[in-house]
């Protein structure tokens, strides 16, 4: 599990540095680092979100603010309001973002 999750962090600081250039493996969101246990959970941290939205920009031609905009729409609160933390539906996002292009 370490060796995953060092060469999950590697990658991440590869892809992310240019866009985060003072991005380090302790400020990487552990969602990023880790998998659910079915490897299928349609969510990320708002964290997450935020930390790919420089790079989701550039590549996607958009604004900062437009991926800031978008990642608030797709925000989703605790469960009943007091289960989990916020998160990010991947799914409801990745389409908006297929539309906003």
């Amino acid at each position: 599990l370490s060796d995953l999750i060092a060469e999950r962090a590697a990658a991440i600081l590869a892809l992310e540095g240019p866009y985060n250039p003072d991005l380090t493996v302790g400020a990487i969101p552990v969602d990023l680092l880790t998998a659910s246990a079915s490897g299928l959970d349609p969510h990320i941290s708002v964290a997450a979100a935020e930390l790919q939205a420089r790079r989701i920009a550039e590549v996607r031609g958009l604004s900062l603010d437009q991926i800031t905009a978008l990642i608030n729409d797709h925000t989703e609160g605790a469960v009943l309001g007091c289960l989990g933390k916020e998160r990010v539906n991947v799914l409801e996002i990745n389409l908006a973002l297929a539309q906003a292009a």
